[in-house]
């Protein structure tokens, strides 16, 4: 038995077992699944006119997720020169790395970049941007700034008339989500924020599974994600111009590779010169970078600031028997090496957590819509379709990796407590219905990569990079083989019969991460609900979605920085309600108002 479905949330019929049916598979155009699973499609004959705030690591995967169908980007804005360059041409370092960030040219077939600047302005402030959205006749932005930097400017934009998506996590503080979905509410516009499971098929299969009964009653989900990276070799740490910061341990690093690929590009050969020219291109646009620490310098004809000019500070840690600092942080640092730093970014829970505890309150939902349908009830009649919120995080974290030069954990491992569809908090028994997620997230070894399980009475599911899944049936599991599917081996110790691998998905095309089908729908949305006036046509992962995701990562990380347990109070879960855990737990964090100056341009 199904659920219904919500209008415009997911898909109008079940697509069981659908990367085990090849044939259905094939059936359907890859670039049609979004639509097919997710209820919406190219109903507008002009696409959603938007700008793209931050084209950075992940502004520029979210650029290259762009289905010119469905969006035209006609502005983007970025303070750093290399972000500017590879927004048009792209990330040539790596097939992989082009393949997920192609940039504007390859995006929309445009030959050259002064070709390309003829459809897309370019600024370096994305105030300005937003200054200029109603002339440039923009309807929506998506938001790829540094996290400290997605509450204000996701305000600002909605406050000017712009619908939003913003990359996760939501908000740097619990009082900034909130104040982001009510100016949502506000100004009407519809606010996604950029968890992308919930957009990926595979996680939309575990849901059915979970619902329709295959792996009983769920209690227990383990998930993970490790990390391969260690000192001198760190991607949240990458190089900067040796201008920034000659003491820097990568100083000068830049400045070598491109010596060193400028002689491969003189000893290339046939097609291999073209690839080593365009690599040349790209590291010499990121060393220059370096021109913003010149005040008035100007790059492709923009304007640079320094990065002190827009608020990124210089910081000393630690004090040598001198009286020096053991560590000297400058503005540019906090800059490029944002995720690092507390009051610019969040961790390990933001970045990474977030993503598979959001996995976790997926799965969990399914599992209360199953109750719900076995009770008789009408699962859409659920709040925030079956979405639970924890009970309690226990946390262990610590630094014993890298040295001085970061804010963040090394390692998190924690235990959150959900509660069961049975769970009653008036009775001893009842207190003990709970569903426990296991998380971990390390740096220095990445064996194990990342991905989760979940654990039911009858069966198992395991997916893995969001690309990779496996469902197994039986009492227990003892060994699970590599798949052709491509799930990777995991052994246990034996103690009973091996669960049966039922549905592996494999075998059909390649599983999109989301990205491209959180965009879509996003845009249907507001093309096809400009107003929010239909409450059944929003974003699958909207502000109170988003808002429960966004407790849960920082509550962990306050439970991580205090070293004790901490209990959720419901009030934090919702964005009417004042009470935010920062003020509940002795946390110092900013508390603006979509009427402060701050907010308004």
């Amino acid at each position: 038995m199904t659920s219904k479905i919500e209008k415009g949330a997911t898909c109008g019929c079940s697509r069981r077992n659908f990367l085990k049916a090849g044939a259905l598979a094939a059936a359907v155009p890859a670039a049609g699944l979004g639509a097919f699973y997710y209820g919406y499609s190219k109903t507008h004959p002009e696409p959603l006119r938007i700008a793209i705030l931050g084209v950075g690591d992940e502004g520029s995967v979210l650029l290259g997720a762009c289905n010119p169908d469905f969006v035209q980007i006609v502005a983007i804005a970025d303070i750093r020169p290399y972000n500017q360059y590879r927004a048009f041409h792209g990330d040539r370092y790596s097939d992989a790395a082009f393949a997920a960030r192609c940039g504007l040219m390859e995006k929309y077939g445009w030959k050259t970049e002064d070709e390309a600047r003829k459809h897309v302005k370019v600024y370096s402030d994305y105030r300005d941007l937003l200054r200029d959205s109603k002339k440039l006749g923009i309807e929506a932005v998506i938001i790829g700034l540094p996290l400290h930097l997605h509450a204000v400017a996701s305000i600002q934009a909605m406050s000017r008339g712009l619908h939003v998506l913003c990359e996760k996590l939501m908000g740097h503080s619990i009082i900034e989500c909130k104040e982001m979905a009510r100016a949502a509410t506000k100004f009407r516009k519809h606010l996604a924020i950029g968890h992308q499971r919930h957009y990926n098929i595979l996680y939309h299969e575990a849901e059915d599974q979970i619902e329709r009964g295959l792996l009983g009653d769920i209690h227990y989900i383990r998930a993970q994600w490790h990390r391969g990276n260690s000192p001198g070799a760190d991607s949240w740490q990458m190089p900067m111009p040796e201008a920034f910061k000659p003491s820097d341990p990568q100083a000068g690093k830049l400045q070598e590779e491109l010596e060193q690929w400028t002689e491969e590009l003189y000893n290339a050969r046939g097609l291999d010169i073209e690839t080593w020219r365009l690599k040349v291109e790209q590291k010499k646009a990121q060393l220059a970078d370096a021109l913003m620490l010149d005040a008035g310098s100007q790059y492709n004809g923009i304007d640079l600031k320094t990065p002190a000019e827009y608020g990124y500070e210089d910081m000393a840690i630690g004090q040598n028997a001198d009286g020096s600092p053991q560590y000297t942080r400058p503005s540019t640092e906090e800059l490029i090496r944002w995720r690092l730093w507390k009051r610019t970014g969040g961790g390990l829970m933001v970045e990474l957590g977030s993503h598979q505890l959001d996995a976790a309150s997926i799965f969990l939902a399914a599992s209360n819509r199953r109750a719900a349908i076995l009770r008789g009830d009408d699962p859409t009649l659920l709040p925030d379709n079956g979405k639970v919120h924890p009970l309690r995080v226990h946390v262990s974290a610590n630094r014993n990796l890298f040295a001085l030069d970061r804010e963040v954990q090394d390692h998190i491992t924690t235990l959150v407590e959900f509660p069961a569809p049975n769970y009653d908090p008036e009775t001893p028994a009842g207190r003990r219905r709970t569903i426990t997620v296991q998380y971990s997230t390390i740096n220095g070894n990445g064996f194990g990569g990342y991905g989760e399980i979940v654990f039911g009475t009858k069966g198992t599911i395991i997916l893995e990079r969001e690309q990779d899944s496996q469902l197994l049936r039986g009492p227990s599991t003892s060994k699970v083989e590599k798949k052709s599917a491509g799930a990777a081996a995991l052994d246990t110790q034996a103690s009973a019969p091996a669960q049966k691998a039922v549905a592996a998905g494999g075998g059909g095309p390649a599983v999109s991460r989301g990205y491209k089908e959180e965009i879509e729908h996003w845009a249907w949305c507001v093309k096809e609900n400009p107003n929010c006036s239909d409450p059944a046509i929003k974003p699958r992962c909207n502000p109170r979605i988003a808002l429960g995701d966004a407790v849960i990562a920082l509550v962990t990380n306050i439970a991580a920085d205090k070293g004790e347990s901490v209990s959720f109070k419901e009030s934090w879960f919702d964005p009417e309600n004042d009470e935010t855990p920062e003020d509940d737990l002795g946390v110092e964090a900013g508390t603006p108002n979509v009427d402060q100056e701050k907010y308004v341009l």
